[in-house]
């Protein structure tokens, strides 16, 4: 079963139970209703039959009138009811109901019959639950006449005399109807719930359907864009036009789409550099070779020099590859202890002037007065340094190479901020981003007399990662090259 046919039929089964229980609800509320409603008007209906009690007690100062089996109580009850919906007496048959029908006798006339009852009198309702009883209480709610049952609840009227309260008319309230308009009455309410029940379920299925599938259909599209990133399609793009959790999914999904057709593109580019790199020093070492063995060079040290180059730049290209694996797979080792920085590194980058020297570049520093620590490994410090000062000396093509260190202290945590900046040719906004990436190189061409094999600052990114900073590359105010490092201050 799919997940639309899932969403329908949850939606609907709660709404139908929904709707039942307040069909019933709603049908035991009107019933009870209907049922309070009776008893009440019973009781303002016999309200006059209090005040003649009332004029009774008044004259004999006692109940002693109502005592006894003359049936007076009786009779003042049947005589006030005998013209009410509560009546024992059928109504004359020359009477319609408004229906042009004659009426129902109604089952709300409950009090036994008397024995001289006429034969076309209706009988009594057989259900307690539909008979009334009725009684007179003393002041101590003593029985004086009439029946007082245990099993049935009473609804109780003062009877006042001068004030006084002297006695109680008591009325048993029923818990059912059994017949009659009010009857009728509450089963054609019945069965319009039940229609209203109906159309409401019709309503519930047409607004259901296009709600699910409003619901589903984008996760059937994000479901079918899932499949082709597993079948290596990754050139593609969903487009929802939708301010919900579902929108966000469709643009999770395109950046999903989007990381993994660059992760794939540069996993090829990094295959395809890896085979040139290795590629060319070994078909140049094994040209040489061959020409030796060949006798068509002469077996010199000339010769065999320049082969020992050609097999260093391959060691350093392996030996870089093999480092970069290893940070890449967490193996770099760190051994980090406090350190300040301020110290650190202008006795670091004194080792580099001769070397910068060497290649017509001069080094300035502007280091901070302030004491600066950090929680890092010197040595890895040490390889840091070094692969961005070789990159400044084969790639800048610059004069001067100026190294700053200051403090950051405008976000929460205060950061040292490490600039190595040269004035040389620089780079293209393009490149800024991709520098640090595995053996890029902003020359195309990739001449290998430039030097390096394109891992240095990739390196450089895993060291500076390992410290928790960051890195960053940047152009220059002179016009070259920014390197920036930032690392937390301990």
């Amino acid at each position: 079963m799919n997940i639309q046919k899932k969403f329908f039929l949850i939606f609907f089964c709660f709404s139908l139970l929904l709707v039942v229980l307040l069909v019933l609800l709603m049908q035991w509320s009107i019933g009870k209703g209907m049922i309070e409603y009776v008893n009440t008007k019973e009781i303002e209906t016999l309200t006059p039959i209090v005040k003649i009690l009332a004029k009774e007690y008044e004259q004999n100062d006692n109940w002693q009138t109502m005592q006894g089996k003359n049936g007076k109580f009786r009779h003042l009850i049947l005589d006030q009811l005998s013209e009410s919906e509560f009546s024992e007496r059928p109504r004359p048959s020359s009477q319609n109901d408004f229906r042009g029908r004659p009426p129902k006798h109604s089952s709300l006339k409950h009090h036994k019959p008397r024995s001289d009852s006429s034969p076309g009198r209706p009988p009594p309702p057989n259900s307690a639950g539909g008979e009334a009883h009725y009684a007179l209480l003393d002041f101590n709610e003593n029985l004086i006449t009439g029946k007082l049952l245990k099993r049935l609840e009473y609804s109780k009227t003062k009877i006042l005399v001068n004030k006084k309260v002297v006695g109680f008319l008591a009325v048993s309230k029923r818990n059912k109807l059994t017949q009659g308009y009010e009857l009728d009455f509450i089963e054609q309410q019945q069965k319009y719930l039940w229609i209203i029940a109906l159309l409401c379920m019709s309503l519930v299925a047409l607004v259901t359907l296009p709600l699910t599938r409003h619901v589903v259909e984008p996760i059937k599209l994000i479901t079918r864009g899932v499949h082709k990133l597993t079948q290596g399609d990754y050139q593609q793009a969903i487009h929802l036009k939708r301010q919900d959790e579902l929108g966000d999914l469709s643009r999770d999904y395109n950046e999903l789409a989007l990381t993994l057709s660059e992760n794939e593109t540069n996993r090829k580019r990094w295959l395809a550099n890896i085979s040139h790199e290795l590629r060319t020093p070994i078909a140049i070492l094994s040209g040489e070779l061959e020409a030796m063995l060949d006798d068509i060079r002469p077996l010199t040290k000339s010769n065999l020099a320049s082969a020992n180059d050609e097999l260093k730049h391959l060691k350093r290209l392996i030996d870089d590859l093999q480092q970069l694996t290893s940070a890449d797979i967490g193996g770099m080792r760190y051994q980090k202890q406090h350190e300040e920085l301020t110290v650190v590194l202008p006795n670091e980058l004194a080792k580099y002037r001769r070397y910068l020297s060497d290649a017509a570049i001069q080094l300035s520093l502007d280091i901070t007065e302030i004491k600066i620590s950090a929680y890092v490994d010197k040595t890895r410090l040490h390889q840091l340094f070094e692969n961005i000062i070789n990159n400044v000396i084969k790639y800048s093509s610059g004069t001067e190479l100026k190294i700053s260190l200051h403090v950051e202290d405008d976000k929460p945590k205060p950061l040292a901020v490490i600039r190595f900046e040269d004035n040389g040719v620089g780079i293209d906004d393009s490149h800024l981003d991709k520098v640090f990436e595995h053996l890029y190189r902003v020359d195309d061409s990739r001449n290998r007399k430039t030097g390096g094999s394109g891992l240095g600052l990739s390196i450089c990114r895993h060291i500076v990662i390992a410290h928790q900073g960051e890195i960053s590359a940047e152009h220059a105010s002179s016009g070259g090259l920014a390197i920036v490092i930032k690392l937390p201050i301990t």
